[in-house]
């Protein structure tokens, strides 16, 4: 029987990717990460909150106070508190303008309606904000002096 050059090509490849595949299966049982003990397992937090394999140095340990600690939202300021600013602008045509707060140094949107008495650029005012659809608004604004 005489076995084709072909033939025996096709028998050696095939030995060879049954010996590749044997190869495989024993490095990944060699590498297989089942049966670990608990210390290979674990893994710990540094002094800035990442995850490491050793154990922190407890020379770096700080204290926590528990008032310091926020759980939940921010707090929120009261909305109704008054506050004072400049009108930085006004466009008496369109009825609307922005006063600067003083506090949070953030433009907040004026109607005219919710002026007391007419406005112009760098007056100071007192106002209140109140949250609208479009964002802060300053409502029951006065003129200061």
């Amino acid at each position: 029987m005489s076995e084709t050059f072909a033939k025996k090509e096709k028998e050696k490849k095939k030995a060879k990717e049954k010996r590749d595949k044997a190869q495989k299966m024993q490095e990944r049982k060699e590498s297989n990460t089942k049966g670990k003990s608990l210390e290979d397992m674990m893994a710990y937090l540094d002094e800035n909150g990442n995850i490491t394999s050793t154990p922190p140095d407890p020379r770096k340990r700080r204290e926590i106070n528990l008032e310091d600690i926020q759980l939940g939202a921010a707090k929120v300021e009261p909305e109704n508190a008054i506050r004072e600013g400049i009108v930085s602008f006004f466009n008496d045509d369109k009825g609307y303008g922005f006063i600067t707060d003083n506090q949070s140094r953030e433009n907040v949107f004026v109607h005219a309606n919710q002026l007391a008495q007419p406005v112009k650029e760098r007056d100071k005012v007192t106002f209140e904000r109140e949250r609208t659809p479009k964002g802060i608004s300053a409502i029951r604004v006065k003129k200061v002096g």
